[in-house]
């Protein structure tokens, strides 16, 4: 399921500049990201939001319109238009570096028109049992995309309008003014196969789609094999997989892959702690889907949080990374995990080199770089207290592109783990034939630390390739060495 030794990144943070330039920002960038060592891309959502122009994609509204409609207030999305899109996505491909579009297939939002529809409301928080009885409310289920509409009553690229059967569920009734309530329509049941968080996790925003529907799978598999024809993309991040039954994965993947007659990759985002729900989640999609390594972030989280009194001989405990490699896509931070988002649970920053250092140095998995941690980011935004907060995000770019340039040049072969410290963890890669040269990677989340590791190189000096510790260190005749890092500090040793 993941590329080779391959690395992508993410490339865009929830707070990047509404001015519709992030499209040719990628194209201009994309033989730098190549010569990075980035091989693959996951691009923010393409198609109209519900905020037009300022909409960051995952309040959906018209996934056919890649910023090419006047709709919803603008013709561009809040990252430029479908011509730019394209272009961008043409320049990463001919530098080598895959694309991943991001599906949001949960939901959409923004309908033009309202249709009155009988439903039974439940609470937020418990989809099991009805809060009152059922009874007629005003839905913004109605999607007939005007902007797409040509003079003879047709649309571009798709006729098909949403309305309220096509859904299940939403959360607002116009007559009532009522935004806090889940209401189900009539004869509809939330979907099966998902999150049992709130008694049922099917409903989550918005007008959520019925996939249980046969008119909503026919139009949901035209719209991924248009999009791979449009775009030319190789796979698909898909968001908020948990509220979508299970089952219906397995078809549309096997449908756009007969279609475009190729393996695409797929990762999904299946936002919740906890190992076993991941691993049955792969076994529920027969393994043709990735998922996001959850636990580890959390890890990483924790550990960043604990000021050096974290295990980290435990730190790949419970994830993904270390039971089911080949399905998980490692990551330290992301959009909905960094500072003043839903799902806020930040890496600090003191600590961001140890856990790139443990996603891209180890074997195990298919690393993602997040774009802020990449690039530095500053923002403001209201905290989940009502106050209004600035953000700032460091670059860690000098260090990451060491760790790519290693992971590269030297990521190969045996890895043996030295995982035997509270504090101070450690492996080794001790090359292949095409990669004959070996590497150590140290690191302490407390004071500073040493190791005697082996690298199977007798008699060889080796240097640190991160330039926090300056002295060279030799490996005695049976190659081994007491490798060393700095107090809450990370180092990679490679052959000098």
């Amino acid at each position: 399921m993941s590329a080779l030794n391959g690395v992508m990144m993410q490339y865009f943070h929830w707070y990047v500049p509404n001015d519709g330039s992030l499209w040719n920002q990628v194209n201009t960038l994309s033989k730098d990201l190549a010569d990075a060592g980035f091989t693959a891309m996951w691009l923010p959502p393409a198609y109209k939001g519900m905020g037009g122009g300022y909409d960051v994609g995952y309040a959906v509204y018209d996934m056919y319109d890649l910023g090419e409609f006047d709709q919803r207030g603008s013709v561009r999305t809040k990252y430029g238009t479908r011509d730019e899109y394209l272009n961008a996505i043409k320049a990463l491909k001919s530098n080598g570096i895959q694309v991943y579009a991001d599906g949001v297939l949960n939901h959409r939002m923004g309908g033009d028109k309202t249709e009155v529809v009988k439903a039974t409301p439940f609470w937020q928080n418990d989809r099991l049992n009805p809060k009152g009885w059922q009874r007629d409310i005003s839905a913004y289920t109605h999607f007939t995309f005007p902007g797409r509409t040509k003079a003879d009553g047709s649309k571009e690229y798709s006729d098909f309008e949403w309305h309220w059967w096509h859904f299940d569920a939403v959360d607002y009734d116009d007559f009532s003014k009522d935004g806090n309530t889940v209401y189900l329509f009539d004869g509809k049941t939330f979907d099966d196969e998902v999150a049992l968080e709130k008694g049922n996790f099917a409903y989550l925003m918005g007008a959520d789609v019925d996939f249980q529907s046969v008119e909503v799978q026919k139009e949901v598999e035209h719209w991924g094999t248009w999009y791979l024809d449009e775009t030319g993309v190789d796979g698909f991040r898909l968001d908020a997989i948990k509220h979508i039954s299970a089952w219906y994965f397995p078809l549309w993947i096997d449908a756009l892959e007969h279609h475009a007659k190729k393996d695409l990759f797929m990762v999904g985002e299946y936002w919740y702690n906890d190992l076993g729900t991941l691993q049955w989640y792969v076994d529920a999609v027969r393994g043709k889907m990735s998922v996001f390594d959850v636990p580890l972030h959390y890890n990483f989280h924790y550990a960043s949080r604990a000021g050096g009194n974290y295990n980290m001989s435990k730190i790949l405990d419970g994830t993904m990374m270390q039971t089911r490699p080949s399905h998980a896509v490692t990551f330290v931070e992301n959009h909905d995990s960094q500072p003043l988002q839903a799902l806020e649970a930040p890496v600090e920053s003191w600590f961001k080199p140890l856990a790139y250092a443990v996603i891209l140095l180890r074997a195990e998995g298919y690393p993602c770089v997040f774009f802020a941690d990449y690039y530095g980011a500053k923002y403001e935004d209201y905290g989940k207290d009502g106050n209004t907060y600035e953000i700032t995000l460091h670059s860690h770019r000098w260090l990451i592109d060491k760790f790519l340039h290693a992971r590269k040049h030297y990521a190969y072969g045996p890895q043996y783990s030295y995982f035997d410290h509270f504090n101070t963890i450690g492996w080794t890669r001790l090359g292949d034939v095409n990669h004959p040269q070996a590497m150590a990677v140290i690191m302490s989340d407390g004071e500073a630390g040493s190791k005697w590791m082996e690298v199977g190189k007798a008699n060889t000096q080796f240097s640190d390739l991160t330039e926090h510790v300056k002295d060279t260190i030799t490996t005695n005749e049976w190659g081994w060495a007491e490798f060393r890092c700095n107090g809450g500090s990370v180092s990679v040793w490679v052959e000098a």
